[in-house]
């Protein structure tokens, strides 16, 4: 099994920054992409960004030019950073692992708890 906890929410003005984190950890397992989605009230949830073992990133077109999404191997950590947030950024973010268990032998994705990102006008 592999546990994710999310770190970094919180309010924030339309204009600011905040910095997510995700650090992975558990049994004995490889990664091979972490990512974030976002869900709003009454929406579906919908992927932010993604980031793969090497280094490879993707990004919704809405965050295209204000996300960052970067990691950490040695810490199996991932992190978005967020710039210019406006209202409409205003979600739950959750963080992503796919990742294969090397005790278990199978590969899944696992999912963290979920931080509150809440965005003023």
């Amino acid at each position: 099994q592999v546990q994710l906890v999310e770190s970094g929410g919180g309010l924030v003005q339309a204009g600011g920054s905040l910095r997510l984190s995700c650090a992975s950890s558990g049994s004995i397992f490889v990664i091979n992409a972490m990512g974030w989605y976002r869900q709003a009230p009454g929406k579906q949830r919908e992927l932010v960004a993604t980031i793969t073992s090497t280094g490879m990133t993707n990004y919704a077109d809405a965050m295209k030019g204000r996300f960052t999404i970067s990691g950490d191997n040695a810490k199996n950590t991932v992190y978005l950073q967020m710039n210019s947030l406006k209202p409409e950024d205003t979600a739950v973010y959750y963080c992503y692992a796919d990742a294969h268990d090397l005790g278990y032998g199978t590969s899944q994705r696992y999912w963290g708890q979920g931080t509150q990102v809440t965005v003023s006008s």
